[in-house]
């Protein structure tokens, strides 16, 4: 079997879970800058951390050997939260429930969500609309949080959530500060319950749970009292209360209740972040806001997009997954290995937990060049030919990869270009965000910008 990797001796492990507690993207730049794209750090007895940061190792890792790997205890405090979905769960129960979901995320279904979506956002920039000239100042972060919210609520559920925004919103950030902590938290490798009541904070983690699931138990109640006319699903609530498993039966409120804050969660929160970060991005790039905002004129030509406009969006494509590159919607991914296994001829032991953070993946120098510049030409040939296909992985990879990833790019391209037809957002003089590390990475103070009118 392979070498052991290099990495921190036990007695700097104190100083590193400390800096990783209060900076993570600063250790993991730390860590690798000294030790190399292959990292162990023994951090407790019997339990190692190995941080893999090459786009070998991520398919190795999650797709090549993935059969090797389930899901990281690190994933267990957030089991709390959302349950058991298709993030969280693993083994038998997920196979189960992505073959039950998987056809439900399909392009032709998704792509019949499209005038819900469309409506969404035009229902945000009629609003921008109506706000007076001296008072177009907006939080970006806020903004693309309503907007989503709005869209995952039409979309997948039929529901009108508009009224609950300001409750959600304030819940998930409630949430994913808690989830972070307790992850955070030493006593998540004892235990995730113990951790949760020594982690400040825990009853406002209370609260917010209550929040959602009054939200979603009253979509559900909603839905089962007024049925489809004819059966056919209206949108993904529909099709998972009609869905069916191989041996003819239907999902159970439990389960039905995961699965729904899951996507609830995830269609929502990742979406806006990217939105967010991207804009950002372009009020600091000038030359790539005029040419996004040329292509969406020359393609749209004043009209509302359609789900065939999207291929030929083809620089807004790539501005969005620049920004991705550069604010990845999942920062980091772990899995605990369950076999013995070899990754970069570094030895991996039952047990031992693998890091592939997505932020540092996108940013390898071997394999991004200038990787901390906004650059959405590198998206373009010839520059993206030839690049290893793991070395962009925004929604995972594998058979775990995010089943939704159809979903949140069609939804993003289309909100990015009736934004840009309609408004610039500029960031106001002073402001630099900078990221929030909990579950995503989301602007750690607001994202204050300034509403343009686009004249055409």
């Amino acid at each position: 079997m392979g070498r052991d990797a290099p990495g921190p001796g036990p007695h700097q492990i104190p100083g590193l879970l400390r800096l990783a507690v209060t900076d993570p993207l600063r250790s993991l730049y730390q860590t690798v800058s000294r030790y190399g794209d292959v990292v162990e750090a023994p951090i407790a007895p019997g339990r190692s951390f190995h941080l893999f940061t090459r786009p070998e190792h991520v398919e190795h890792i999650l797709v090549a050997r993935q059969s090797r790997y389930g899901k990281a205890f690190t994933y267990r405090p957030l089991q709390e939260w959302i349950g058991l979905g298709l993030i969280t769960s693993d083994g038998e129960l997920w196979e189960r429930q992505r073959r039950l979901i998987q056809p439900l995320f399909s392009y032709r279904r998704v792509a019949a969500l499209e005038p819900l979506m469309v409506t969404a956002v035009r229902r945000m920039l009629d609003d921008w609309d109506r706000t007076p000239e001296s008072g177009r100042v907006v939080d970006a972060a806020v903004e693309m949080s309503g907007l989503t919210l709005d869209i995952v609520g039409a979309t997948l559920f039929g529901a009108d959530l508009s009224g609950d925004r300001d409750r959600i919103f304030h819940a998930v950030e409630t949430l994913q500060d808690a989830v972070t902590k307790v992850i955070r938290n030493p006593f998540t490798w004892v235990s995730t319950t113990m951790a949760r009541y020594t982690s400040p904070g825990f009853r406002s983690w209370d609260r917010a749970i209550a929040t959602i699931d009054e939200v979603v138990s009253r979509v559900i109640a909603e839905r089962r009292a007024r049925p489809a006319d004819d059966g056919a699903p209206r949108d993904l609530l529909d099709a998972l209360l009609a869905a069916r498993y191989d041996d003819g039966s239907a999902i159970d409120d439990k389960q039905l209740r995961d699965e729904i804050i899951t996507f609830f969660m995830a269609g929502h929160e990742t979406s806006a972040n990217c939105l967010a970060w991207t804009f950002y991005l372009l009020s600091t790039s000038p030359h790539a806001r005029e040419r996004l905002e040329d292509e969406v004129d020359t393609v749209l030509a004043g009209r509302t997009p359609e789900p065939e406009d999207l291929d030929k969006l083809v620089w807004t494509k790539a501005v969005l997954s620049e920004s991705m590159r550069l604010y990845p919607p999942v920062w980091t991914v772990e899995r605990d290995a369950v076999e013995e296994d070899e990754v970069g001829g570094v030895r991996v032991r039952p047990g031992s937990t693998v890091v592939v953070p997505p932020y540092l993946v996108h940013r390898h120098p071997g394999v991004w060049e200038n990787p901390e510049a906004f650059d959405p030409e590198r998206f373009l040939p010839p520059r993206s030919t030839g690049r290893p296909k793991y070395a962009f992985i925004p929604f995972g990879g594998g058979r775990r990869g995010c089943i939704g990833n159809v979903f949140a790019l069609m939804e993003v391209t289309l909100a990015l270009a009736m934004i840009t037809q309609r408004y610039r957002l500029d960031l106001l003089p002073g402001f630099d965000p900078e990221p929030k590390v909990t579950v995503t990475l989301r602007p750690k103070h607001e994202m204050a910008m300034l509403l343009h009118r686009r004249s055409r």
